[in-house]
């Protein structure tokens, strides 16, 4: 892998679940539970898992429009978890976030022109002339050309809602873009089209991607490597460029085995037994153990630890301690 752009650390985001009676033990939701990972610069690095997972949580966390229970997040070698608002908000230049739904994100009240002129406003980028230089310029890289400018959110499409999203996320030139569920509400035909544009994208600018999805395929299509979440856990962390590379975890291979085959080595359908645990009150010992077909005793009562394959994946299960 490259240089790390960014580094995680033990990440855990609490919610409080709301008191019955006044009593009551205060309990919490443990959206984010200890999750570590790196990502290298120019790298796309996938979040899969199932709605409630944690995924979009944890991208959120990365670009402080949340702020962390506890953990560690470093941008390239420097902790910003404890960086005040100031500080912070200069580091937003650098680092973005394109949402699933661009409509919520961007201002109905104003055109496109002034939607993606504000943060150059705000960042104190260029004259009037240079901002309207790097608006066009900015647009016209994601498809979109001038007669755009004027146009309000609610007179586009949902593609080209999206392509203005992206367009917001990277008029300030990052070099860290959060994708999250970005492409999940487009028709299929217009998701390639998105998808290809990020891919163009991210070459022409050298831009790291942490790309968050509940699409395995589109995932995989888009990744460098995946990391799959389940309850909050980091479960496994997959190289998807190398082909020979095999899901280990039980839940990864269930994963896996939804995406339809075009090769004469179609995999077996894994059917997961039982439904999502409740988060308010986990399993003891491995989240998944509920429904996990090679549960054992030791897997009822302790939780495993994400380590490192002979393969090369990191996986947190009990069948390959030792890392065979």
């Amino acid at each position: 892998m490259s240089t790390a752009l960014i580094e995680v650390e033990g990440l855990v985001k609490n919610y409080p679940v709301p008191r019955q009676g006044l009593w009551e033990r205060q309990q919490y939701v443990k959206a984010v539970d200890g999750v570590s990972f790196q990502i290298g610069e120019g790298e796309t690095f996938g979040l899969v898992g199932e709605s409630g997972c944690g995924k979009s949580t944890t991208g959120q966390m990365l670009v402080r429009l949340l702020e962390r229970t506890q953990g560690s997040i470093r941008y390239r070698g420097s902790e910003i978890t404890g960086l005040d608002r100031r500080a912070m908000r200069s580091l937003r230049r650098e680092l973005q976030i394109v949402f699933q739904d661009p409509y919520a994100s961007l201002n109905p009240k104003k055109p496109i022109g002034w939607i993606l002129e504000e943060p150059l406003i705000i960042h104190r980028i260029g004259d009037r002339r240079e901002r309207r230089k790097i608006v066009t310029d900015t647009l016209e890289q994601v498809g979109l050309d001038n007669s755009y400018l004027k146009r309000y959110p609610h007179e586009l499409s949902g593609g080209q809602r999206q392509r203005v999203g992206i367009a917001s996320a990277l008029v300030l030139n990052p070099k860290f873009i959060v994708i999250d569920e970005a492409v999940s509400a487009l028709d299929v035909s217009i998701q390639s089209q998105i998808l290809n544009l990020l891919k163009e994208l991210q070459q022409r600018h050298g831009l790291t991607y942490l790309f968050i999805s509940h699409d395995l395929n589109v995932v995989q299509y888009m990744s460098d490597r995946v990391g799959v979440m389940y309850l909050g856990k980091m479960v496994e962390i997959i190289d998807v460029r190398e082909a020979k590379r095999e899901p280990l975890h039980p839940y990864t291979q269930a994963l896996f085995s939804a995406i339809p085959q075009v090769t004469a080595h179609d995999r077996e359908r894994i059917l997961l037994r039982r439904d999502l645990p409740n988060p308010v009150s986990p399993p003891q010992g491995c989240a998944f153990h509920p429904r996990c077909p090679y549960a054992t005793d030791k897997c009822r009562q302790t939780a495993p630890e994400l380590q490192r394959h002979e393969s090369g994946n990191r996986v947190s299960c009990h069948l390959y301690e030792g890392g065979k």
